[in-house]
């Protein structure tokens, strides 16, 4: 059974999906009427391909469909956000919580027909841990890992860690195959644990991502789809577009979209709270960025933001204007904080002033496919207040998680509240690049670390939340939504709560 501390990390273990409402697109081939009552292929799009799917380079979000079909997780999400056993059929910590023990499946083998067994989950483990990599900083309480037998593995810790169980179910808990990750096939074509291979010969990396299902995997029969197929379509007109010729079995579509989608024959499912879309301002001691680490600057571009107007005019009001990086699915949310800032140029202007920059000052940003679709409004609102942004093109995977740019824009968080604080504020998170912190933070982190009943926590998450959002630690603008227009014979299955896992994806009544 999960020990109370596992289950107050599975309370609100919600996921992230980047990018859901502006690049999540799905189909299915096959027009005969046995295709339509049950389809048995999928494709649909992401808008940036997968940087690598070598284990230690993963990127959670929209990335997960490809690397998440082709790895298992020693944990995974459930479509409500419940964590649920994955390759670790169990799970326990001792009585500190300073070691997790885990007891694997005895029925699980790597695609090449090797068994997967604690010396796989130590190597992969290990190996993450110590590569620098967007998941390295998941498991740096990690210290050691024993393995006492074939199915069970030891992680000793150096620390208490209430996201652990949570990372477990991301890129840092994927296993690879001991006798190949260090391969540099890996980072293309690797030897996975999961339910699908990936078809090299059909698969034209950075545009198309093939998968073929292992019908010997222990979990085969949540995965209805023999053949999916990932496309990297950064054009979202071109995706409505082709829901529209047929060419396409499903798709997320904008609110002005789905009248006319719905008349083509799709059902409509709409989803709330799927991703959040906020300017992470990272250098908050100014090291290449000086003006920001002034609090009054942070919070001034904070206020220049007119969120409900960006909301309708970028994404037709598919979501809702927010003010704090938790969402409504999180118990960390708080209805007062999305009143913080409000649309005030004139009260950002007198901010700069009172700081120091009466004529305000320049700086880089990075600029990728994520931030396309804002990056005007973006320009625009900070250039009222006398900030100007000079944007640097970066290749579509890559992020803004480096200490090169002093703020970046992020499409994508998560509501479970281990998992946003461990972010964007522990002080190896991967959203917080120049490894910021102070004492009144780490004081409520350290609370946070020690706690065990889920409400005390809970305060404690809220306490968390305030204290960024007075602090202007990022300037979130909206929470998103989306809507799954399906056709015929295919459902989406997945909540706000939801990881980007083929498991969202079902066959009606099946």
């Amino acid at each position: 059974m999960p020990t109370l501390r596992q289950r107050r990390a599975a309370i609100g273990s919600a996921a992230v999906i980047v990018a859901a409402s502006l690049a999540l697109t799905a189909c299915g081939g096959g027009s005969s009427p046995e295709a339509e009552a049950a389809p048995t292929t999928l494709t649909f799009g992401v808008q940036a391909a997968p940087n690598s799917l070598d284990p230690a380079q993963l990127h959670d979000g929209q990335q997960r469909y490809v690397w998440g079909a082709v790895y298992d997780t020693l944990v995974y999400s459930d479509n409500e956000g419940v964590l649920k056993p994955g390759a670790a059929k169990s799970w326990e910590y001792s009585a500190d919580a300073r070691a997790l023990t885990l007891k694997l499946r005895d029925d699980m083998k790597f695609s090449d027909g090797d068994p997967v067994t604690s010396t796989a989950v130590k190597t992969s483990l290990e190996r993450t841990r110590s590569t620098a990599g967007p998941q390295q900083s998941n498991l740096s309480a990690i210290a050691s890992i024993d393995t006492p037998d074939e199915h069970t593995a030891v992680l000793n810790l150096s620390r208490q860690d209430p996201d652990l169980l949570v990372s477990l179910s991301y890129g840092a808990g994927a296993i690879g195959d001991p006798k190949t990750i260090n391969e540099a096939r890996t980072a293309l074509d690797p030897v996975g644990s999961g339910p699908y291979t990936l078809d090299r010969t059909a698969t034209v990396d950075g545009t198309k991502y093939v998968l073929n299902r292992r019908d010997d995997y222990w979990n085969a029969k949540a995965y209805p789809f023999k053949t999916v197929t990932v496309r990297v379509i950064p054009d979202r007109t071109a995706l409505f577009n082709a829901l529209l010729t047929k060419e396409l079995d499903a798709g997320t579509v904008d609110t002005g979209q789905a009248k006319q989608i719905q008349a083509s024959g799709f059902s409509l499912t709409p989803v709330d709270d799927v991703s959040t879309a906020a300017i992470v301002i990272a250098d908050r001691a100014g090291k290449v960025a000086p003006p920001l680490a002034d609090v009054r600057v942070r919070q001034a571009i904070n206020y220049a933001f007119d969120r409900k107007k960006m909301l309708d005019a970028l994404l037709g009001g598919n979501g809702r204007p927010t003010e704090q990086v938790f969402n409504k699915l999180s118990p960390a949310y708080s209805e007062e904080l999305d009143s913080a800032y409000s649309f005030d140029p004139e009260k950002a202007r007198s901010l700069l002033k009172d700081a120091g920059y009466p004529d305000g000052f320049s700086l880089t940003m990075p600029a990728n496919a994520i931030v396309q679709t804002f990056q005007a409004s973006i320009t625009q609102a900070l250039g009222d207040i006398g900030v100007k942004v000079d944007w640097e093109p970066v290749p579509a995977q890559s992020s803004g998680q480096t200490t090169k740019w002093g703020m970046y824009f992020n499409l994508g968080t998560t509501a479970a509240p281990s998992r946003t604080t461990s972010l964007y504020f522990g002080k190896k998170g991967s959203q917080n690049p120049f490894q910021y912190e102070d004492p009144k933070m780490n004081d409520l982190l350290a609370k946070l670390s020690g706690e065990t009943d889920p409400t005390r926590a809970g305060e404690i998450y809220k306490s968390i939340n305030k204290y960024a959002t007075d602090n202007a630690w990022i300037a979130p603008l909206f929470s998103l939504k989306t809507t799954w227009a399906m056709k015929t014979g295919l459902e989406y299955r997945g909540t706000g709560s939801a990881v980007p896992d083929l498991r969202v994806f079902g066959v009606t009544g099946k």
